[in-house]
């Protein structure tokens, strides 16, 4: 039967054509009622209003939001389904997780949450950091991807996944910042202008944007209020003061400057309707000011009015259809931080609870029902861009699992770098705290938290000739735990409870040595979801919001979420012997020298020009 909740007017009809002339009436397109039934393909359809219907069947008309329709509304379209006697039509939901190097999608049964199958794709050009796709040169820091990559994607996954299938709804999560420009009707500038490295999507690893975030916050502004009084130069305005300052040509023929999952979103629903997770967390877009003013010249006009977390952006378009082979509603919803998007999947939509989303970096966000001043270090807060009602505290390492794999994959130890990664960790498991003589910084792709540094480094202390390499991987991930402290004591120092903490990835599932460490190092009990692609899961929730298949994210949570965790408990010998490492940790990470003999080995090997040159920038 068709779910009420769903639409306005519910029709079934037999034989007869009456009552479709009546559900005709009650919508504003009725000609989308023949092209809704056509869809189902059944024996003998010759008009909207004059059906002829095989024996035993009937078809279900759903309405969904208008494709012309404001975000939100439940103006009408229709979905037909088309049931036989006895059975009914199963419906689906789709979530799509867009990672660093691949995109992976999850296809769950709308009214059990039961997984029914997934589907990975690895992009075409991955992450491009030496040259562009013609051999253009790449200064160093850079990260670009190809926009086209992500159409790939969709269209293989949704394909597998979707086709001949009734799906209820698309949810997306997208790494981020992950911004690009486009003209104003979407066309990826890299499609017109392939030569041009500013014409490309530059990922959230893009570090050749941190000068003008320096220089930004050295200017500073009302709009850095609630992320710590700095920018990283991961975020949005400082990379796009960096096309403004190194490529006005670019930037000049940039119609839109747009995070890739609002432009995913854009190209699947042909509509442009901006998530606020991206806007405020990573634009500091605010409900109040907007938009911060003056920053990067034109740029106001390169970006749109964005919409909570759990809105419709509208249904899959009939050219994505025919590409894909999906039918039903597809409602798509607005597009979600991808460390964001994973926690109704993890239970964690209510307040005091701590979520690590460990992937190539690290995100934890701690929900609170009340909004708290920011303790100094954490990067950021909004509310409605995570769960709705509730305030999303954002904090982050630039590296954690991108750390581990240049390791694994620069010293290998096996055939391939799944055995490696088990060969050291099994070796790992036997050393107890402080047997490697090492304490390192887990800096790889810069700093987060609490310094919001692109521009430091790793580093290792404690190497002698007796070092080996099973010691630096132990080492590395023990950094990558102490980091994680740093961030739960920021927390707790600007006196907020924590009532729960939880892991959560594949590198969370399948590094049982990883979690204990975690919670050695923090002295806390670490939960880890028992749930397969929980990202790609949350996702798929987000979009059951937006179709309005369940009353929010708690049900939300209860029907596709995980139901069953692991705990992994802190070992009272290993706990008191990392407090002892974790001082000397701090001593390394609070140290001005330490820091400044890193500025300087990066600015001699920079190509780039210095930061000073980027002052009038901003």
């Amino acid at each position: 039967m068709a779910d009420p909740r769903c639409s306005d007017v519910s029709t079934s009809l037999d034989q007869t054509g009456p009552h479709m002339l009546s559900a005709q009436k009650d919508f504003a397109h009725p000609d989308l009622l023949a092209n809704a039934i056509r869809a189902l393909s059944v024996d003998a359809v010759e008009n909207a209003t004059n059906p002829v219907w095989p024996d035993r069947d009937r078809v279900v008309l759903q309405q969904w939001p208008r494709l012309d329709a404001a975000p939100g509304s439940r103006e009408g379209g229709l979905q037909a389904t088309r049931e036989t006697a006895g059975e009914m039509t199963a419906n689906y939901v789709i979530g799509l997780d867009y990672g660093t190097g691949s995109a992976r999608g999850v296809l769950l049964d709308a009214a059990t949450g039961e997984q029914i199958g997934s589907h990975t794709h690895a992009y075409r050009h991955d992450v491009m950091t030496q040259s562009l796709l013609d051999g253009t040169p790449l200064q160093r820091s850079w990260a670009l991807q190809n926009a086209a990559d992500y159409l790939d994607a969709a269209e293989e996954i949704l394909g597998v996944l979707g086709r001949g299938r009734v799906i209820e709804s698309i949810g997306l999560g997208f790494s981020a910042s992950s911004p690009m420009p486009t003209t104003t009707d979407g066309t990826a500038l890299s499609e017109l202008h392939p030569g041009e490295p500013h014409a490309y999507v530059k990922l959230w690893k893009h570090r050749a944007a941190q000068p003008y975030a320096d220089a930004i916050n050295r200017v500073g502004g009302s709009f850095l209020r609630n992320f710590g009084g700095k920018l990283s130069g991961e975020w949005l305005l400082p990379k796009a003061a960096q096309i403004a300052g190194e490529a006005p040509h670019i930037w000049s023929a940039a119609g839109r400057f747009i995070e890739s999952g609002d432009w995913l979103v854009w190209q699947l629903t042909g509509r442009e309707v901006r998530s606020l997770g991206f806007a405020a967390y990573k634009a500091q877009y605010s409900e109040t000011e907007g938009y911060p003013q003056g920053i990067v010249p034109g740029l106001s006009e390169k970006l749109s009015v964005p919409h909570r977390i759990g809105t419709p952006a509208g249904s899959l378009s009939e050219a994505w259809r025919a590409r894909t082979g999906v039918g039903g509603r597809a409602i798509v919803a607005v597009a979600v931080i991808d460390s964001h998007v994973v926690l109704p999947a993890v239970g964690a939509v209510s307040s005091g609870c701590l979520v690590g989303a460990l992937g190539t970096s690290a995100v934890y966000l701690l929900l609170n029902e009340q909004f708290r001043p920011l303790p100094p270090g954490i990067e950021g807060v909004a509310k409605d861009g995570s769960v709705r009602d509730l305030w999303c505290y954002e904090a982050g390492q630039a590296g954690f699992g991108d750390t581990l794999a240049w390791f694994v994959k620069a010293f290998p130890r096996g055939a391939d770098e799944a055995e490696s990664f088990r060969v050291y960790n099994r070796e790992a498991a036997g050393l107890e705290p402080g047997a490697n003589h090492l304490v390192a910084l887990d800096w790889w792709n810069g700093n987060r938290v609490p310094l919001a540094d692109s521009d430091l480094s790793g580093m290792l202390v404690g190497l002698t000739t007796e070092t080996t390499g099973v010691g630096i991987y132990r080492a590395l991930i023990e950094s990558l735990c102490f980091g994680a402290r740093t961030v739960v004591d920021l927390f707790e120092a600007g006196d907020f409870a924590i009532n729960r903490v939880i892991l959560t990835s594949g590198l969370a599932q399948n590094n049982p040595l990883l979690v204990q460490i975690m919670a050695d190092v923090l002295g806390r009990v670490v939960d880890v979801p028992s749930i397969a692609h929980a990202t790609a899961v949350g996702a798929a929730v987000h979009g059951a919001v937006a179709a309005e298949l369940v009353n929010g994210f708690a049900e939300g949570t209860v029907r596709f979420g995980a139901r069953t965790f692991t705990p992994y408990r802190p070992r009272r010998e290993s706990a008191a012997a990392y407090r002892s490492l974790y001082k000397n940790y701090r001593q390394l990470s609070d140290s001005q020298a330490v820091r400044k003999a890193m500025h300087d080995l990066n600015r001699a090997a920079s190509l780039d020009r210095p930061a000073e040159e980027t002052k009038s920038v901003a």
